[in-house]
């Protein structure tokens, strides 16, 4: 039976399924792991169960040796943590569970978008520290969001569910950016450049990997090229964003509000962006619903199966 490592805590069901067919190490913590821990879970299992924050770097990879792991098979979607080059070097493949979070992930979009279009953070916080004394019609006027223009950056699963809400749910508009053009069952106008795009919405979404070829991706030139009164809303990966740049854009004014599920330097939240009002601030809840996380961990579990089966691998990267 091979061994294998489950690196952080997941769902009863997802764990007692991979125990039905592994030798299994369960790693029943939220934290991290050490750079020790994964060098040594390279070396002492077969197979590895790891998630976003473990952070396979290639050193780590080159520490190991010849590693006896030959798969990490990722608990979801995005897998910038993990240096795919240096495993494929190692001999260690790499899956991930796209589709199991596509729909999560969008409607925490949707939820941001609305939050911040409506100030509902900000509301929330003044009636409960005992501030709200009544209602009055020039109070706290917001983004009416029905009818206005969205710009979606990746035009993948994600960006196709945050779209196909944001136009049939609440008649946005809908343009984007994205390597090449997408047939979608909605009207969607493609737009050359992301500076582009940018100029001409209400509200700029970001649902792209992470990686180096989209660190920094959202910059300055991008906020600069925004409407004052636009807002900016990311789902993504944290260091897709310059988040000194998008603290300078709010704190100028060159932007209406920002709403963010992701941070750069995550967990780590610059004190900038919490004393902003006009922020909405989630703690990574994109895909936080447990028939959601379930159903991502039993996907993780299928690439495991599949090779210790020798089958093909359903979602190798």
């Amino acid at each position: 039976m091979l061994k294998l490592l489950i690196t952080r805590n997941l769902p009863d069901r997802v764990v007692a399924k991979a125990r039905e067919m592994f030798d299994l190490t369960y790693r029943d913590s939220p934290d991290v792991m050490s750079r020790e821990e994964m060098i040594q879970s390279l070396q002492d299992y077969d197979l590895v169960l790891p998630t976003l924050g473990d952070l396979y770097s290639a050193d780590v990879f080159e520490a190991a040796g010849v590693p006896r792991c030959k798969l990490l098979a990722n608990f979801g979607v995005g897998y910038n943590h993990i240096d795919v080059a240096a495993a494929e070097k190692a001999g260690v493949r790499v899956t991930n569970t796209p589709g199991a979070v596509t729909d999560a992930t969008a409607d925490t979009a949707l939820t941001l978008m609305l939050m911040t279009c409506r100030r509902a953070g900000e509301g929330e916080r003044m009636l409960r520290k005992g501030e709200w004394n009544g209602w009055h019609p020039v109070q706290m006027l917001g983004l009416h969001m029905s009818g206005k223009t969205l710009g979606v950056v990746g035009m993948g699963r994600i960006g196709q569910a945050i779209a196909k809400r944001a136009h049939f749910g609440f008649d946005m508009q809908i343009k984007y950016v994205n390597r090449s053009r997408k047939d979608v069952l909605f009207p969607a106008e493609q737009v050359p450049t992301l500076t582009d795009l940018a100029g001409q919405v209400d509200v700029l979404v970001v649902a792209v990997p992470g990686g180096g070829a989209t660190h920094h991706l959202i910059n300055a030139d991008v906020f600069n090229a925004m409407q004052r009164h636009a807002l900016f809303v990311n789902i993504a990966r944290g260091d897709v964003v310059d988040e000194a740049a998008l603290i300078t854009a709010l704190q100028n004014k060159k932007i209406a509000g920002a709403g963010l599920d992701v941070y750069e330097f995550e967990p780590n939240v610059p004190q900038a962006l919490i004393d902003m009002e006009n922020v909405t601030l989630l703690p990574h809840l994109g895909t936080a619903a447990l028939e959601v996380r379930e159903d991502m961990g039993m996907m993780a579990v299928d690439n495991l199966m599949a090779f210790a089966t020798d089958q093909v691998l359903p979602n190798a990267v």
